[in-house]
């Protein structure tokens, strides 16, 4: 080949390197600066989080960890909550069967 091709050649070669490196750069500061944006919104929020005293804005008073009280008050609450689970699982059966009764009507 001639050296007036390898000459082209390589000043086109060079123009795609330094146009690929201007697209990354301009694209890096884009983000960069989109990055920027979303710390500066999240910055508020957390900082106004960060200021809050604990248990400041509770509305009941924080009561002791379990393992600190009698035996017999974590099963009565255990208990409570089974009879909550047993009244959920009935309420959900009979959902059920009157969603059942009522397609069954349209069946027939």
């Amino acid at each position: 080949m001639p050296w007036w091709i390898w000459l082209i050649l390589s000043l086109f070669m060079l123009a795609m390197i330094v146009a690929g490196i201007a697209y990354a750069a301009l694209h890096g500061f884009r983000a960069l600066n989109g990055i920027a944006e979303i710390g500066s919104r999240l910055g508020k929020p957390l900082s106004e989080l960060a200021d809050v005293p604990q248990g400041a804005d509770a509305r009941e008073p924080l009561a002791p960890p379990t393992f600190t009280q009698p035996l017999n008050s974590a099963i009565s609450r255990y208990d409570d909550a089974q009879v909550d689970v047993i009244r959920c699982r009935n309420a959900k059966r009979e959902r059920h069967a009157r969603a059942w009764a009522r397609w069954s009507r349209f069946n027939r």
